[in-house]
C-alpha cells in the first residue's frame, strides 16, 4: 500500500467515533500519526489502538473542542508529541435541532461554538507554527504543502428545515475556508472543505424509537426513522445514503499531494444530493 503521507503528522477532531475515526485510520494506513480528539478517553484509546495496529503511532488529546483552551491545547500536543503539524481536519461536531421560534440562545450558541468557533481557534493557535515552518522552508529552498480540511454540510450549501442554527455554523465554515485560502496561501497552506449529504453515523442511523447521547451533559436526540432515511435516499443520485469510509476518502483527497495546487474549495460528498 503507498503511503502517501509517510512522516505527516494530522489533527482530527471528533476522532474517536464516526467520519473522524475513518478519516484518522485513513490517514494512519498511508503513514501518517494522528492526533486523536473525543469528550472520552475510551473511545480514543481504542482508535489509538488501532492506528498501531496498522504500524503507525497516535495519541489522544480529550476534552470538548468547544473549550476556550482547547485550540491551544491540541496544537501543543502535536508539536509536543511528533514536532510538526501537517494536516488540521475540523470534524467534531454534532446537532441540536429545533425551529427557530422555539430555538433558544443555548442551542444557537452550541452549536455555533462547536462548529465555529472551535475550529477558528484551532487555526489561530497553529498558525505561529505555520508561519514558522514555511519561513524556515522558503528560505532552505523548500516548497512544502500543508492541509486543512473544515467540514461543512449540504444544510450550509443551501439550508436545512429546523437547522437554522447548524446551517448558519456550516455556511460560515465555508466562508472562513476561503478566507483562509487567500490568507494562508504564501505558506503554503492549502485549506478545503467537505460539505456532507447523508452520511451513516450514530447521529444518523435508523431507527423508530427516541433515542439521544450525552454530549457536555446534555442529551441530544439521534437516530433518523426508517421512512425519512427512504424518503431522503430517493433524492439521493447513487440511492443511499454514504458510508463513514466513503466520507473519510473525500477527505483524505484534500490531503494528497495532488490536491497541492487546489485551495478555497468546497466539494459535496453527498452522492449527488445537495447539487452537482
Amino acid at each position: 500500500m503507498e503511503k502517501t503521507l509517510e512522516g505527516k503528522v494530522a489533527i482530527v477532531t471528533g476522532s474517536g467515533r464516526g467520519i473522524g475515526r475513518c478519516v484518522a485510520l485513513k490517514f494512519a494506513s498511508k503513514g501518517a500519526k494522528v492526533i486523536i480528539n473525543d469528550l472520552d478517553q475510551a473511545p480514543a484509546d481504542e482508535v489509538i489502538a488501532e492506528i498501531r495496529a496498522l504500524g503507525s503511532d497516535a495519541v489522544a488529546c480529550i476534552g470538548n473542542v468547544s473549550a476556550a483552551d482547547f485550540g491551544e491545547r491540541i496544537v501543543q500536543t502535536a508539536l509536543q508529541a511528533f514536532g510538526r503539524i501537517d494536516i488540521i481536519v475540523n470534524n467534531a461536531g454534532f446537532t441540536w435541532d429545533n425551529v427557530i421560534q422555539k430555538m433558544a440562545d443555548e442551542q444557537w450558541d452550541a452549536i455555533l461554538d462547536c462548529h465555529l468557533k472551535a475550529p477558528f481557534r484551532i487555526l489561530r493557535a497553529a498558525y505561529p507554527y505555520f508561519r514558522e515552518a514555511s519561513k524556515a522552508e522558503a528560505e532552505a529552498g523548500q516548497e512544502v504543502f500543508r492541509k486543512v480540511v473544515n467540514i461543512s454540510s449540504v444544510s450550509g450549501t443551501q439550508g436545512n428545515a429546523g437547522q437554522v442554527n447548524y446551517s448558519s455554523a456550516k455556511a460560515g465554515v465555508m466562508g472562513m475556508t476561503k478566507t483562509l485560502a487567500r490568507e494562508w496561501g504564501r505558506m503554503k497552506v492549502n485549506v478545503n472543505c467537505v460539505a456532507f449529504g447523508f452520511i451513516e453515523t450514530r447521529l444518523t442511523q435508523s431507527t423508530t424509537e427516541e433515542k439521544t447521547v450525552q454530549v457536555e451533559g446534555r442529551d441530544i436526540k439521534v437516530g433518523v426513522h426508517p421512512d425519512r432515511i427512504a424518503a431522503a435516499s430517493r433524492e439521493i443520485a447513487l440511492g443511499r445514503p454514504g458510508t463513514a469510509e466513503e466520507a473519510a476518502g473525500s477527505v483524505y483527497m484534500f490531503c494528497i499531494p495532488e490536491s497541492d495546487y487546489v485551495t478555497g474549495q468546497t466539494i459535496i460528498c453527498g452522492g449527488g444530493r445537495g447539487g452537482f
